[in-house]
């Protein structure tokens, strides 16, 4: 059984690039919104890692870690961000995330990131 991954992010571009990624090696649930994230979280406890863009319009994807790592304390969240800010890096490991990918990203990082946290 492939082990389930939630990618969140508003831009379909990325969400098609992170599928073309990692389809072959596990299963994907793609969502564009913080509250779809949480919605899906909620709805299958088999999700393993998420992997979420910061900025999205309506929620912002620290604000969405931060309830993640509330609920569902075990859940690893590697956060993908278009801005490369210290601050912003520093602010997400604070909440917790397990790991934080810069735009554009090379397939490799994606790939050696995940299978890290799903081992």
């Amino acid at each position: 059984m492939a082990k389930k991954i939630l990618i969140c992010d508003d831009e379909e571009g990325i969400r098609e690039s992170l599928k073309l990624i990692l389809a072959d090696h596990y299963e994907l649930v793609l969502t564009g919104s913080g509250a779809q994230c949480l919605e899906c979280l909620k709805n299958d406890p088999t999700i393993k890692i998420v992997l979420m863009d910061i900025k999205m319009p309506k929620t912002n994807g620290l604000d969405i870690l931060k309830e993640i790592k509330q609920k569902y304390v075990d859940m690893k969240v590697i956060i993908i961000t278009g801005y490369k800010s210290v601050e912003t890096a520093s602010e997400a490991a604070r909440l917790g995330a397990d790991g934080y990918i810069v735009k554009p990203f090379k397939s490799e990082e994606i790939q050696k990131i995940v299978k890290e946290h799903l081992c």
